[in-house]
């Protein structure tokens, strides 16, 4: 049967049409994206969209929350197909200043113990999205993002319509590697940016913000024809799991990386030591504005790719690459005020209120200004910053973006100031609760000492809760959780909450979620799916979402490892206490100090937040059966004689730099601790060694010097 024409309908008519075509293009969608499945053609559902946009155009009143117009694919069962990199994705240490890159090669030179100038090499540090590109036997299978930079999304489709990027290696296949993970930088250059944008506004769409925005968007599209339609480019400069070393060097490796057929960037270079160093960052700084594509500093690389391999790599960054940033832009403008907001943590955050300015190309309005001691004059040492220039309301100061992101402010110009210009008084009372301000002896910040009873710490706490490194709940953001957390039908003021939503609606027989503003059918379904799916959850998640203070992703991550499972983490961190068993192998793991757990210890041991953690975890016994917890997934098994074992550096070591020792140790599967405990397995003592020795005799465990440690691990 023929449809009726779009401008025949009546209104009731297209009311009924709107909901069809709705169910339709859903089910076609999830068909397509979730289940890999296609049930119509391509040209059968454009035709549906085409018809729900033209009764959209004609009814513009009756176009529905959940339209088609508004969406772009679907999302598969957790948004993208997830990929777990074999070689991590990590990100790279910055540098601000030219004696920061002159630290960065003593470092270097200290690591592994040389006296001598090393060859580096100097190439742009492209604006744009991370990229993995997996070839087996020549082709290209799998294309994924950096994500947390273990789990990345999967975009092979979308990477397969980037013209810069070969489906089949250059070379006959014989030459060509078995596997071969190539990285880099997918972004779109000015002119095509610049033509984007005019196209989204011949069609009335919003603009894109900069070309990072548009490249990064375009490639996490669910719908690769969508990516397809955007003109994105992609720079090769480094590489993941390869079957067979690409070349020697790193300045080789790129050029073998190009004539397999990727476009690397021709302004990469090899420099001999610092100086040429920041002679290529002058010339590539020089260029900048005529490049036609978006930079924003120089990365420098050893060029060895044997001492990159000694080098090795920190929890989120590698010893051997330093980024070198462009110096940020600066602006003036007026202080129109201090805010103080307040953190998960209870910190009070000042923050200057502007008079807007354009900086970078970003319009900014509010910039930090970190604590009460800067605002002073003063750093955390209680030096004098700024000549001791104080910062007032009224004042105008000089703004800048950190690293091309962060606004924050430079100076200020005193003779400008105003004569009634009063000096900023910190608040001791948090302006959210009311609670005491406190500062301890040491730290820089001033904290509201309100706990739970503050809504600010509350609301921040279930904002760091569903955030993308930790429950990432799909459809409750940070905008959701102050809905929920001021609503008075479905209150969600702790985590606990956030899984009792669906019971608690259910059991309302009035205000269904479904029936209010900003949500429906539909959307009230997914986002208690979303939910119930996040019930079971990895284990070093949970450990980050807790917001524990001084806990990050990496710490999470190091926590997770050692004790593997939720049972073993709680039950020692609960017990420990200086002076414990628990405490010493909570201090043992690396990377954990004394500061850290402290900080655990008195979240577990603080009856308020361990009720809550309690309720989280293991739920209330009535609607809420508490989370499935993942243990710790095992890392892929290294066949050394140190794998699985807990080893402690102590003493001078003389054929490596105690760091060398460490990352070599890691490399081949051990566990390096910072201090000996019954749990240590060896102990390799160099001269000097002390109490560690003693302790090791006292529990037994094996010492043994550093010349059998080499024989050990065929070094």
């Amino acid at each position: 049967m023929s449809e009726k024409p779009v401008e025949m309908l009546t209104e009731v008519e297209a009311r009924t049409e709107l909901a069809r075509l709705g169910l339709e293009i859903a089910a076609a969608n999830r068909a397509y994206h979730t289940l890999d499945a296609p049930e119509i053609s391509d040209a059968a559902f454009d035709a549906l969209k085409r018809r729900n946009a033209a009764i959209e155009a004609r009814f513009p009143g009756l176009k529905r929350p959940d339209s088609s117009s508004d969406q772009v694919g679907a999302a598969v069962a957790d948004g993208f197909g997830k990929v777990a990199h074999q070689v991590r994705m990590l990100s790279l240490e910055n540098a601000f200043a030219a004696e920061e890159v002159a630290e960065f090669d003593e470092r270097v030179q200290k690591f592994l113990g040389l006296s001598e100038v090393l060859t580096y090499t100097a190439e742009p540090k492209i604006d744009g999205l991370s990229l993995s590109l997996r070839y087996e036997g020549g082709v290209l299978v799998q294309a994924a993002t950096r994500g947390d930079g273990e789990v990345g999304e999967n975009v092979t489709e979308n990477a397969r319509t980037i013209a810069d990027i070969p489906q089949q290696l250059t070379g006959a296949p014989r030459d060509l590697p078995a596997i071969l993970e190539v990285r880099g930088e997918v972004y779109m250059s000015h002119a095509d940016f610049a033509a984007l944008n005019d196209r989204q506004a011949a069609a009335g769409d919003k603009p894109f913000a900069n070309p990072r925005n548009a490249a990064a968007g375009s490639l996490r599209q669910l719908d690769a024809r969508v990516t397809a339609s955007r003109p994105l480019r992609f720079f090769a400069y480094a590489w993941g799991e390869v079957s067979a070393p690409l070349a020697q060097t790193q300045i080789d490796a790129i050029t073998r990386l190009n004539a397999l057929g990727f476009q690397t960037n021709p302004l990469t270079a090899l420099c001999d030591g610092p100086l040429e160093m920041l002679a290529q960052y002058r010339l590539i700084e020089d260029r900048r504005a005529t490049l036609g594509y978006d930079i924003d500093g120089v990365v420098y690389k050893v060029n060895d790719l044997s001492l990159q391999a000694r080098l090795g790599f920190r929890s989120s960054t590698p010893r051997w690459a330093l980024a070198h940033k462009f110096p940020a832009e600066l602006a003036w403008t007026e202080l129109l005020g201090i805010d103080i907001q307040v953190g998960r943590t209870g910190a009070l955050s000042p923050v200057a209120r502007l008079q807007p300015v354009t900086v970078g190309g970003v319009v900014v309005s509010n910039a930090t200004l970190h604590n009460e001691d800067y605002i002073a004059g003063r750093d955390s040492k209680g030096e004098v910053i700024r000549g001791g220039k104080d910062i007032r309301v009224g004042d105008w100061v000089q703004v800048y973006r950190a690293g091309d992101v962060i606004p924050k402010i430079a100076d200020l110009d005193l003779s400008r100031r105003k004569s009634d210009a009063q000096p900023y008084d910190f608040p001791q009372l948090c302006p959210e609760c009311g609670s005491e301000a406190h500062r301890e002896e040491g730290d820089s910040v001033r904290r509201c000492t309100g706990g739970l009873i503050c809504p600010a710490q509350a609301v921040e706490r279930l904002k760091h809760f569903v955030s993308r490194a930790a429950f990432d709940i799909e459809g409750l953001g940070a905008k959701q959780v102050e809905l929920f957390f001021n609503d008075p039908i479905l209150p969600v003021k702790t985590p606990a909450d956030i899984f009792t939503l669906y019971a608690r609606d259910a059991a309302n027989p009035l205000q269904k979620l479904r029936n209010r503003d900003g949500f429906g059918e539909v959307s009230a379904t997914k986002l208690f799916a979303a939910i119930e799916a996040k019930r079971t959850i990895p284990l070093d998640r949970l450990i980050f979402a807790l917001g524990i203070r001084h806990v990050g992703e990496v710490a999470a991550g190091l926590l997770a490892r050692h004790y593997s499972t939720w049972a073993a983490f709680e039950a020692g961190v609960a017990k420990a206490e200086p002076g414990s068993p628990e405490w010493a192998e909570l201090t043992a793991i690396d990377g954990v100090g004394a500061v850290m757990a402290q900080s655990l210890a008195d979240a577990f041991q603080n009856p308020a937040e361990r009720a809550a953690i309690d309720n989280l975890v293991t739920g209330n016994g009535s609607d809420y059966k508490g989370l499935v917890v993942e243990p710790a997934a095992a890392r892929g098994v290294v066949d050394s004689p140190v794998a699985g074992k807990t080893v402690v550096f102590t003493g001078s070591l003389e054929k490596m730099t105690r760091a060398e020792a460490k990352s070599r140790a890691e490399a081949l599967g051990a566990k390096v601790a910072g201090s000996v405990s019954a749990r240590t397995d060896l102990l390799v003592a160099g001269p000097g060694a002390g109490s560690k020795a003693k302790d090791a005799e006292r529990l037994g465990v094996e010492v043994i010097d550093e010349e059998a440690w080499l024989r050990l691990i065929g070094a």
